[in-house]
């Protein structure tokens, strides 16, 4: 009975013991890429599960790789996954690019990944061009109508230039500068519409693709649109400004003119208040006169007899003209 459980005991330690020997050493993966006819270490496979690296991201693009006939070298691949790369992907763009004939080494391949492009839709790009579509750039031609157009680029990717090259925003920037460029130097809007592929033309010349990380096969416009009369409304917009200007002006005046008639008017009350402060001292410098002996009763009566006269010419002056401004009386 004893030998009994001492067997049994002995048998569930040893299940015990290769449960986590099989669970720590992915003996099934190493079999498959014997299978395969890639050789693997059951060491390196262990050296991976202690570096906390997931042998199958490693071993399975390695065999996807030398079944593609790629050198793929196994510490390099455990590299670029340790650096944070994606392997797979760069497996997969490896394979593709040795299918279109593309030159495109390991090294240059992670060093894309690393640098956060999809380093696999390069290579397809490369193979099929993508087309990008700019948004409606609104442009003003000599003449002050705005056109509205709208592109289609053709691009293809570099893969030389990938690793700090410009994105699509650029192209598309460039693209833009480039229309607005051409629609503001014709002459007249209706050239651009009679011929648009002037647009295309112009802009292909500039070389829009440098630093980018695209090389720009075609640029065709999708689509060209008449806009606002902008030149007749800067003209509109600029007479009434002017007018606005004018009014201010011709309001500054009128208040200077205004202000110069009350200024005269003042002088004029002040030059009255004078005259009549001068005609009161007269009887006080008469009565001083007077007893002073230097004016004698009969040169004052004299002086009164010349004021009488006066007074009575100025009165009948003023009768005469009044009767004059009379309207004559029906008969």
């Amino acid at each position: 009975m004893e030998l009994v459980t001492g067997t049994l005991i002995a048998i569930v330690l040893g299940l015990v013991v290769l449960a986590v020997i099989f669970s720590f050493i992915p003996l099934g993966l190493w079999i498959s890429a014997m299978a395969a006819g890639v050789r693997v270490g059951i060491m390196s496979l262990v050296g991976m599960r202690l570096r906390r690296v997931p042998p199958h991201r490693i071993v399975e693009p390695l065999v996807k790789g030398r079944k593609a006939g790629l050198d793929l070298v196994l510490d390099k691949l455990e590299a670029h996954y340790l650096a944070g790369g994606n392997v797979d992907r760069v497996a997969n763009a490896l394979i593709a690019a040795q299918r279109a004939a593309i030159p495109l080494e390991f090294e240059r391949a992670a060093a894309i990944d690393l640098a956060g492009r999809d380093v696999l839709q390069a290579v397809q790009m490369s193979v099929n061009p993508r087309v990008i579509e700019t948004p409606s750039i609104a442009a003003v031609a000599k003449d002050g109508i705005e056109l509205k157009a709208k592109a289609k680029v053709t691009v293809r990717a570099n893969i030389d230039r990938l690793v700090g090259g410009a994105g699509e925003e650029t192209i598309i920037a460039r693209v833009g500068e480039g229309i607005v460029t051409t629609i503001g130097s014709s002459r007249s809007h209706k050239e651009v519409l009679e011929n648009p592929d002037m647009i295309s033309r112009t802009v292909l010349t500039k070389g829009l693709d440098a630093g980018t990380a695209f090389e720009i096969l075609s640029i065709d416009i999708a689509d060209v649109d008449v806009g606002a009369n902008i030149g007749a409304r800067l003209e509109t917009d600029r007479a009434e400004a002017d007018k606005r200007i004018a009014q201010a002006r011709a309001e500054e005046r009128r208040a200077m003119a205004i202000a110069l008639e009350q200024e005269m008017l003042a002088r004029v009350q002040e030059m009255q208040a004078k005259v009549v402060e001068s005609q009161a001292e007269v009887p006080l410098a008469l009565a001083e006169a007077l007893r002073q002996g230097k004016l004698g009763a009969l040169d004052y009566y004299q002086l009164q007899n010349v004021m009488a006269d006066t007074s009575m010419r100025e009165s009948i002056g003023r009768t005469s003209r009044g009767e004059d401004k009379k309207e004559p009386t029906k008969p």
